[in-house]
């Protein structure tokens, strides 16, 4: 049995696509090349079963990827997947470089300003064209933080912090 706390939840299962069982995934990472490398990938159905299946074929399909898995090669077969969570180890994913992180890492840290000035919690990432956006949730309020190199002074990942340096009228918004 798969421990849970082992495995990246990386999309989502949005439909299929064509008759052959392909599916169409939304991807939460961006990186199709995390995904071609981990060779297997989990698949958590709307009860909370857990399923894995080898990859047979992985392309990237609008702001998302076609992923074809070899237990499935009708589209009757992967009907009942849709809306499943899309999960891969994480030892086959990739290190991250110095200053990246997995998202999975970066949700629940304590988000502070450079003053000491306590935000909230960091609660949810979004993508966008340029870079990723930190949603942090404060007690009374909620923070969209721009995740580049002038705004993001440190992360403390073993103390669950991340230490901000906001630009002027960031935290006005």
């Amino acid at each position: 049995m798969i421990d849970q706390d082992e495995l990246v939840l990386v999309g989502k299962i949005i439909g299929t696509h064509g008759i052959k069982g392909l599916l169409k995934a939304f991807s939460y990472s961006g990186n199709i090349q995390s995904l071609q490398s981990a060779g297997t990938v989990f698949l958590k159905d709307m009860k909370g079963v857990l399923s894995e299946h080898v990859i047979k074929s992985i392309t990237a399909h609008a702001g998302g990827f076609i992923v074809g898995l070899d237990d499935f090669t009708d589209i009757n077969q992967v009907l009942p997947l849709n809306g499943s969570e899309l999960y891969v180890k994480l030892s086959k994913l990739p290190a991250p470089d110095e200053d990246e992180y997995y998202w999975r890492d970066l949700i629940g840290l304590a988000v502070v300003t450079d003053q000491g000035v306590e935000l909230g919690t960091l609660v949810d990432i979004f993508e966008t064209g340029s870079s990723d956006i930190y949603v942090v949730r404060g007690e009374s309020k909620e923070y969209l933080i721009p995740a580049i190199a002038d705004v993001i002074f440190l992360v403390d990942l073993p103390d669950k912090k991340m230490i901000i340096t906001p630009l002027e009228g960031l935290l006005d918004l």
